[in-house]
């Protein structure tokens, strides 16, 4: 009996029809699990990079708005930051892992300033369970977690942008001509009219104000002015002008030099363009004397500006309109242009000649004025002021 089952026993050991279907049953669960952790991993990546452009849409997002003001906070930033997150996943997921992926979004928000500008540091981080395919399942992995992380910066940086500005102005003789502005009454009619001359004056002291708003320190600009008629005066280079005031800082030496000029002889430009040219020009090598000037008080930035009135035409001191003198005027302004200046222009009650030039004169984009009153002359240069001085602080982001 005993040598009959030893011989079952040896010969079942020795037999291997079956191997096949046992190993085949231990090994299928691995196999199918394999293939779930391909498919899985696979989903994963994808997955990762779809949260990580969300994180990094989110991050830019609310940096940017902080720079540029539209969040006002730290919590608006943080709420946008969250919006931009879960929105963007709202093209991938449901809307209940929509909702789980923006509660597990987290939003740190560093503040950085000092005397010249402010800068954000923004860092998103968030994260979700990602349902797994059912062959992970079968190893006992219902879900993966994938996170993503975003950190961007943004900032304001004030930079100050100083100006020189000289002022070319007419005081010909026709500058003592009314204007259509009453100066004082005789019961209700007009008694004595506002003359051109003291109209620009008044003109002249709306810009100075400007000016000196936008720096009450008087550090960032500086100003001079040239009168001209037919160019009676020389100055020190025998070279015709009427009188002159040196460019200085703030506006009360051109202000108060301005106040004194009257109305007398003829109309030439040339000469006082060319001087108030070289006077606001910029030297390559940044040895002129506003360069130096500005770099004293730590101005790196400097815009030049001419501001050009006449309310003639060129006439010198013949009476009548001389082509010769006129064309020097246009060249002039060439130059000027060409040497980076910028050059306002503004024809006061002026004749139609008159009026071609200062706008063939004016730089490109607006910057010649018409005035035909002298409260358009007033409001001319009070524009010229404002759109000179909004280079005095510019916000980059």
């Amino acid at each position: 009996m005993m040598n009959t089952l030893h011989s079952l026993l040896d010969r079942l050991r020795r037999d291997r029809g079956g191997n096949f279907g046992i190993m085949s049953a231990i090994l299928l669960p691995v196999l199918i699990g394999t293939a779930g952790v391909a498919i899985d991993y696979s989903n994963a990546i994808l997955s990762k990079r779809e949260l990580q452009e969300a994180t990094d849409a989110g991050a830019l997002a609310a940096a940017t708005a902080l720079a540029n003001g539209t969040a006002t906070n730290s919590a608006a930033a943080e709420a946008l930051a969250k919006d931009f997150v879960s929105g963007q996943m709202a093209n991938y997921v449901g809307t209940a892992a929509m909702d789980g992926i923006k509660a597990a979004t987290s939003v740190n928000i560093d503040t950085s300033t000092t005397a010249t500008s402010k800068s954000y540091k923004v860092t998103v981080n968030s994260s979700y369970a990602l349902a797994t395919t059912p062959f992970m399942g079968i190893l006992g992995y219902k879900t993966m977690n994938v996170g993503a992380s975003s950190s961007t910066t943004s900032g304001t940086n004030d930079t100050k942008s100083a100006l020189s500005m000289e002022l070319v102005l007419d005081q010909s003789g026709s500058m003592g001509d009314k204007t259509s502005t009453c100066a004082t009454y005789n019961g209700t009619k007009c008694k004595t009219y506002v003359i051109k001359i003291d109209a620009l004056k008044q003109a002249a002291n709306a810009l100075f104000t400007a000016l000196n708003t936008a720096d009450p320190d008087h550090s960032l600009v500086r100003t001079g002015a040239y009168s001209y008629n037919n160019g009676l005066i020389y100055n020190s280079n025998k070279t015709q002008i009427k009188s002159m005031s040196g460019m200085a800082w703030g506006t009360a030496t051109t202000a108060s030099y301005v106040s004194g000029i009257t109305a007398t002889g003829g109309t030439d430009a040339t000469e006082p363009m060319r001087q108030a040219t070289l006077s606001v020009q910029k030297a390559q090598d940044g040895s002129d004397v506003e360069s130096v000037a500005h770099k004293a008080k730590g101005n790196k930035n400097v815009s030049r500006y001419i501001v050009l009135m006449t309310d003639g035409e060129m006439t010198g001191n013949t009476g009548e309109w001389q082509k010769t003198y006129d064309q020097n005027v246009r060249d002039q302004c060439d130059a000027t242009k060409t040497a980076g200046i910028k050059i306002f222009t503004v024809a006061f009650m002026a004749p139609d000649k008159g009026k071609s030039l200062l706008q063939y004169c004016a730089s490109p984009g607006g910057n010649y004025y018409e005035a035909e009153t002298m409260e358009k002359l007033v409001a001319s240069f009070t524009s010229i002021a404002q759109e000179a001085t909004k280079a005095l602080t510019l916000l980059t982001n």
